[in-house]
């Protein structure tokens, strides 16, 4: 019932775009001013005023966008395609020297954001780091966060937070240990979420809970329903919305995202609002001498003439964001490495030697020995290359019409990175769909760090340019801690009478198909492990 309705919905009101608003939306393609200039990308045939918009609802029905898009590059043989939704030509790109050239070459060309309605409703209209179009607000909100909030020194001073969050994460799985001398069955997907939603809590409102946790270390009802929401809204924001291509749409809310968006949103201010509006009026009342977190530093930020730099909206909305940025990636490659692992023992058995090997048994990792734990980072390298946390980066927005690989891309493209075409394209990767750190390996010694960044564009961990993550090195740190925690404290088996890992995908998302299970078991001294009592 629903389905019908949707469709005879869009088919009225494409009908009424005909008639009343045909003007407005008539097809205006974007084509050289000169007969000898360069063509747009490959492209599937677009309908009229819509493009591909009816392919577009139809495969989101069907399997998923993504994998339409792949398809028609792969049956192409493209490695750049431009794909038309309403008047918006997607410019799709799988190839890392083209995606080079955007993100180096020509960053500055790419650097705006489109304005859609998840980004809108997420960022209360635009006031934040990664969603704003390019201009004054997106330089001044970039300008604190590299500065105020992800500087090197604020890393360093934040530090004795991670570990104590890093810490809770061997407490908790440590305490599921004690159901037998077997060890216990840990859902990692849950554990994986909760340290990164710990840490962000942690350095954001020094806090570890929304509400009392658990006695194990582990999530209450507070922080479960607040992580669902963040994941809820990360869908949507990585998802294609057709009201973004056909903004008269927007109020009609067809699709329901915009109800669901706006419900995930309520759900994350609902616990951080109170706490926000709480340290703002301490800061008026002077009640914060020193700051002890990041929201004491935004909340603390004066201009020149001593006035508050942040109105509350722009804090809200940035640490909304801080917080949706920081628990997605991390969380997703450790569950997709940890099940690639258990099914290739030999791997899961490299990575624990090499923990031995740097830092032994009788204490556990700290962030001072990652520079040596190579063939760690390379696990969590080949997960982000075979697995991405989505199919593609959240789209530049050209500011002026240009040329790339030998394609004209006009003023107003949507340009999408595949995270799944760059890091499976077999052009750059041997057997790429098999997990094999040891190509991230290949021509280092030790001398030289593996780092989970990927400058060349082979894949994409943290995207990067103007529009790239700030947060690369507090990433970095939380995904390495994470692997290395639980790889170093405990032994992980597959649950008896499993078989192996299922490593189906599900359906339209990037996640596993059913959250990982696996039986861990404490294998370092009882002593290493005294904090977790």
């Amino acid at each position: 019932m629903e389905t019908i309705s949707f469709t005879n919905m869009l088919s009225f009101s494409i009908l009424l775009l005909f008639i009343t608003f045909a003007l407005c939306y008539l097809f205006k393609p974007h084509w050289p001013g000169k007969p000898n200039q360069p063509s747009l990308p490959p492209a599937p045939k677009p309908w009229p005023l819509v493009g591909n918009l009816p392919e577009l609802i139809k495969y989101k029905k069907q399997s998923s966008v993504s994998h339409w898009m792949h398809s028609f590059m792969k049956e192409m043989n493209t490695e750049i395609a431009c794909i038309r939704l309403g008047n918006v030509h997607v410019i799709l790109v799988t190839c890392p020297e083209i995606s080079r050239e955007f993100l180096k070459k020509q960053d500055a060309v790419f650097a705006s954001r489109p304005l859609t309605m998840a980004t809108d409703v997420l960022s209360k209209g635009y006031m934040t780091t990664a969603f704003s179009p390019f201009g004054n607000q997106w330089k001044k909100m970039k300008r604190i966060m590299v500065s105020e909030l992800l500087s090197k020194a604020r890393h360093q001073w934040l530090y004795e937070k991670r570990v104590e969050e890093a810490d809770n994460l061997v407490r908790y799985v440590h305490n599921q240990c004690k159901i037998s001398d077997e060890g216990g069955l840990v859902n990692l997907r849950v554990a994986a979420r909760h340290y990164c939603g710990n840490v962000t809590r942690k350095l954001v409102f020094n806090r570890r809970y929304f509400g009392e946790g658990k006695a194990d270390g582990g999530p209450g009802f507070e922080e479960e329903e607040y992580i669902e929401s963040i994941f809820t809204s990360l869908a949507y924001v990585y998802s294609f919305c057709v009201s973004d291509y056909l903004p008269f749409l927007r109020g009609l809310d067809l699709e329901g995202h915009e109800t669901i968006m706006k419900e995930a949103t309520r759900v994350m201010n609902k616990y951080h609002d109170p706490i926000i509006e709480d340290r703002i009026q301490k800061q008026r009342d002077g009640k914060i001498d020193e700051p002890q977190d990041l929201l004491d530093v935004l909340v603390s930020l004066t201009d020149d003439n001593g006035i508050s730099l942040l109105s509350t909206n722009e804090i809200k909305a940035q640490i909304c964001e801080i917080m949706i940025a920081a628990i997605d990636n991390p969380s997703n490659a450790l569950e997709w490495a940890l099940a690639e692992m258990l099914n290739k023992p030999e791997t899961l058995q490299k990575a624990i030697d090499e923990l031995d090997n740097v830092v032994g048994k009788d204490r556990l990792v700290q962030e001072y020995d990652f520079p040596q734990l190579n063939y760690v980072k390379a696990c969590a390298r080949e997960a982000f290359r075979l697995h991405p946390i989505s199919p593609f980066i959240p789209p530049h927005v050209s500011v002026t019409d240009t040329t790339m690989g030998d394609y004209f891309i006009p003023k107003g493209s949507h340009v999408v990175l595949s995270r799944e075409g760059l890091g499976r394209n077999p052009k750059v990767w041997d057997n790429p769909c098999e997990f094999k750190p040891e190509r991230h390996l290949q021509g280092c010694n030790e001398s030289k760090e593996v780092v989970l960044a990927e400058a060349e564009l082979r894949f994409i961990s943290f995207s990067r340019g103007r529009r790239g993550c700030p947060g690369v090195v507090l990433g970095s740190s939380m995904t390495t801690m994470l692997f290395a925690r639980l790889l170093q404290g405990f032994e992980w088996r597959i649950a008896a009478n499993q078989g192996s890992i299922d490593l189906s995908q599900r359906k339209g998302e990037s996640f596993l198909a059913k959250p990982l299970h696996a039986v861990a078991k404490p294998r370092l001294p009882p002593s290493v492990y005294s904090f977790s009592r």
